[in-house]
């Protein structure tokens, strides 16, 4: 799989935010890249600088609108379930119409029109 996902996660039935899912192991690939480009002085302080280059990474992700990996998986699954069940409501929708225009057709109107007496 590739990182970053986009989708859109609904908040309630009218109101939605996009979101965006990044790998830890992005994170950490930024940060190690960072990490190299840096003059060799600051990089001699090894796995420190990395760490608070991972950390600073860390923090400003967090300050978008991001989502984890485990919330991402969990509304997969409330979808795929809400689909389910929209499928077996549309099949049951289906079988009620189908019954009621079945009832309709054995309810034919009269073969001569009521007279009114009005006239």
């Amino acid at each position: 799989m590739t990182y970053p996902y986009r989708t859109t996660m609904a908040l309630n039935t009218y109101q939605y935010r996009e979101t965006t899912m990044i790998d830890p192991k992005k994170i950490e690939q930024i940060a190690r890249q960072v990490h190299e480009s840096m003059p060799k002085g600051i990089r001699e302080f090894g796995e420190d600088v990395e760490k608070k280059i991972r950390q600073t990474l860390q923090a400003q992700l967090t300050r978008l609108d991001l989502v984890s990996r485990e919330e991402f998986d969990v509304q997969t699954q409330v979808l795929l379930r809400t689909r389910e069940k929209l499928a077996l409501l549309e099949q049951r929708i289906s079988e009620l119409e189908a019954r009621n225009n079945s009832i309709a057709d054995l309810q034919s109107p009269p073969a001569i029109p009521p007279i009114d007496k009005a006239e």
